[in-house]
């Protein structure tokens, strides 16, 4: 039985698996969050954190929101495609607490 993977699914995994983009995500589901927050949780470094925070906005995964006040306060949170990754976020934690050594 041959049968061949979907484009859109292939995609899909090509995206979540990227180094670091599962874990923002993650991190994101608990609420808004800063910068400096998500950098320090995750253990990311900041050139890392901002191409992908770049490219899960450009996706449509997350929403930066600009805060105009002094010092300039910015958050990350995930828009209403990002919250349903929450799920597959779950299983993915589940699964991970069964079956995998700490």
């Amino acid at each position: 039985m041959n049968t061949q993977i979907c484009p859109r699914f292939e995609k899909a995994m090509g995206f979540l698996s990227q180094r670091w983009t599962g874990l923002i995500i993650y991190q994101l589901i608990s609420g808004p969050q800063r910068f400096c927050s998500i950098e320090s949780s995750i253990g990311v470094s900041g050139k890392v954190l901002s191409d992908r925070l770049k490219d899960l906005e450009n996706e449509g995964i997350v929403k930066r929101e600009v805060y105009p006040e002094t010092p300039v306060r910015i958050e990350y949170s995930l828009t209403d495609k990002g919250i349903a990754l929450e799920p597959l976020m779950r299983e993915i934690e589940g699964w991970s607490q069964n079956w995998l050594k700490a």
